[in-house]
């Protein structure tokens, strides 16, 4: 039968020297014990204290670390990545006609370029910090010093390794007790604390990382596949709330409708529309042919109806109102029964009354939709002013002008 041999565990009380522990009452003290050590040319040492201590850094004589150039050269990165991205995306590889806004505008782009900046520089610092200090450190033989335990609460300790070039236990010994430690003990190697990982955390580590590819999964059969119900959110936003919309049935009310009728013989707080010329473009039940008594025609009534012109009708009339927007361009491109939109310096346009114009930007007519809800009275008549300003500059009289202008056109 053959003899098995069992190594037995080496007692702590048998383990190597790793280095001395001095311990002092007062931050002032363990500045001058650092310099001491920084004199004598020690370079594996280092100081441990519950807050932090001003003047500890030129102490020690620690150089500036590297670490903030790879903190800026990871947010730079990030800052390109970020910026080629969104245009690759949005210029390149997906362009998309949005009201005639360009495909790419660095205004547009800035809050994804500063979230991606910060992000890297963030991981980079952390991760960085991590790996010069050779963190994280599952054991240390400090931990098994009792004494130790106070250097977060009200001491402040200095050790010197004896892995150091310059350590010999006799020298360093007398070096630290000149600095009038409160103690001073040796600090054995760890010899009762496993360097293996535990079995129980790589299982651990092994089962989590198993678990946690199961949503991305489940995201990605989402995204692949269609179903007749609705998706599950794990976060309730927007389109999860309790909420009727519009044209739903609800069966709180007896006519089963989520829309009600305002209550009879009320009007809401500023909607009272009692001027037929002003909000409805006629007068007499006719079509109105001048502008309301309450408009009055001026050069800051025209910027106005330029502006919301430019906002509301160009992406379709274009700019000129000649009918050649981005949005009939994009459509005809297409070729998918796009109708036209009317060049409102056709005849018949022209001689319309302002009341039918106002008319159909209110209601819209055949493909147009109506601007009512989203366009204001007076707003609705500044665009007609600006209207007929265009209208004018391709069909003006020449009878209408003065000497002056009738001399420049000559």
């Amino acid at each position: 039968m053959s003899e098995m041999h069992h190594e037995k565990p080496e007692s702590q009380e048998d383990a190597p020297l790793f280095g001395l522990l001095a311990e002092y009452n007062t931050p002032g003290e363990l500045l001058l014990a650092s310099q001491k050590v920084r004199d004598a040319g020690f370079t594996r040492w280092d100081t441990f204290t519950p807050f932090p201590v001003h003047g500890m850094d030129r102490a020690m004589g620690i150089k500036m670390t590297r670490l903030p150039w790879l903190v800026l050269g990871a947010a730079f990165t990030g800052l390109i990545l970020a910026t080629w991205f969104q245009w690759w995306t949005n210029a390149v590889d997906y362009p998309w006609i949005v009201s005639g806004k360009p495909f790419w505008s660095l205004p547009a782009n800035i809050p994804i370029m500063f979230e991606v900046t910060v992000l890297f520089a963030g991981i980079t610092a952390m991760v960085g910090m991590l790996v010069m200090n050779g963190l994280p450190q599952p054991a240390h033989p400090l931990d098994l010093k009792r004494r130790f335990a106070r250097a977060t609460d009200d001491k402040f300790f200095l050790l010197v390794e004896a892995r150091d070039p310059r350590f010999d236990e006799v020298s360093t010994r007398s070096l630290l007790e000149k600095s009038h430690p409160a103690a001073l003990e040796d600090v054995p190697e760890d010899r009762t604390t496993s360097a293996q990982i535990p079995t129980g955390l790589i299982y651990g580590l092994i089962v989590l990382t198993a678990v946690a590819v199961v949503p991305f999964a489940l995201f990605a059969k989402a995204r692949t596949t269609k179903s007749q119900n609705t998706r599950i959110h794990a976060i309730a936003d927007m389109d999860s709330q309790p909420k009727f919309k519009t044209q739903r049935e609800n069966l709180i009310f007896a006519d089963g409708r989520s829309m009600r009728e305002p209550v009879a013989g009320t009007v809401a707080q500023g909607q009272l529309r009692d001027d037929d010329a002003l909000y409805l473009g006629k007068v007499n039940g006719a079509w109105a042919r001048t502008f309301p008594s309450q408009v009055t025609p001026t050069a800051e009534l025209m910027d106005r109806g330029e502006q919301r012109f430019g906002i509301y009708c160009a992406p379709c009339h274009g700019q000129s109102g000649e009918g050649d927007g981005m949005v009939h361009l994009r459509a005809s491109k297409l070729g998918q029964g796009w109708v036209p939109p009317s060049n409102i310096h056709q005849q018949y346009i022209r001689e319309q009354p302002v009341g039918q114009l106002f008319n159909t930007i209110t209601h819209g007519i055949r493909s147009m939709p109506g601007y009512g809800p989203q366009i204001s009275a007076e707003d609705r008549w500044a665009i007609i002013l600006y209207l007929r300003a265009l209208e004018k500059s391709r069909a003006a009289n020449l009878g209408e002008l003065t000497a002056e202008q009738r001399q420049n056109l000559k």
